[in-house]
């Protein structure tokens, strides 16, 4: 097939990354509550819609989860990075979407992500090797992308040799297209949709811009 004939399958898989230890935090993030609501309803319902299928990339069992939301832990153990999960996510959806060509991630601690998110970089796919990720405010969101699932081996092979393994120099080593998100107008200033939250004190922040978004005009 041509990569001009390529065509992404709409609506793509998705796991959800929990994976991490949580240690700036103090607990699981999956697990937090913000404005009254657990983190993980939040992101589920706002990604659900989005994709065809959603697991979580989890590896603490004592977390409580959807019951129709499959756990998927990291395929290589001792909490080694974001990027395990991301194989992690790729070996799933290998088993359970083999008509994908790619699957979307997406982190548990960033709750205003765009409902717009799949499609647009759905939309910037040219080919079935290219990873699309996620940019705001000329800043790349590494974790918010769609890998393809056949650099899955790659994947692994650099996740067992690499000292540092970071996700931006990952993506380097493979075609990638930048996709811009604007930021969120609210009474407050513009607001970052990847907003992320890894301190108690990011979490009161999360809490003020939430207030501000329901206090938006309709």
């Amino acid at each position: 097939m041509a990569e001009s004939d390529f065509h992404p399958i709409r609506r793509p898989p998705a796991v959800i990354l929990a994976g991490g230890r949580s240690s700036r935090m103090g607990s699981p993030k999956a697990g937090l509550v913000l404005a009254g609501k657990p983190m993980l309803t939040r992101v589920v319902e706002r990604l659900r819609a989005q994709v065809s299928d959603l697991a979580i990339n989890l590896n603490d069992p004592s977390v409580a989860t959807p019951s129709d939301l499959t756990v998927v832990p990291d395929t290589i153990p001792s909490f080694i990075g974001p990027l395990a999960g991301v194989l992690a996510a790729m070996r799933h959806t290998a088993k359970v979407s083999p008509a994908a060509s790619h699957v979307l991630t997406a982190p548990i601690d960033t709750p205003f992500f765009p409902t717009t998110l799949a499609s647009s970089l759905e939309g910037a796919l040219t080919s079935k090797d290219e990873i699309a990720v996620a940019w705001s405010g000329g800043e790349m969101h590494p974790l918010f992308a769609l890998w393809p699932i056949a650099i899955a081996d790659d994947l692994d092979a650099w996740i067992r040799t690499d000292s540092k393994r970071r996700v931006r120099a990952f993506i380097a080593r493979h075609p990638s297209v930048a996709v811009e998100f604007p930021s969120i107008p609210t009474k407050a200033g513009p607001l970052d949709p990847f907003f992320n939250i890894n301190t108690p004190e990011q979490l009161q922040q999360a809490e003020a811009w939430l207030q501000c978004l329901e206090d938006r005009e309709p």
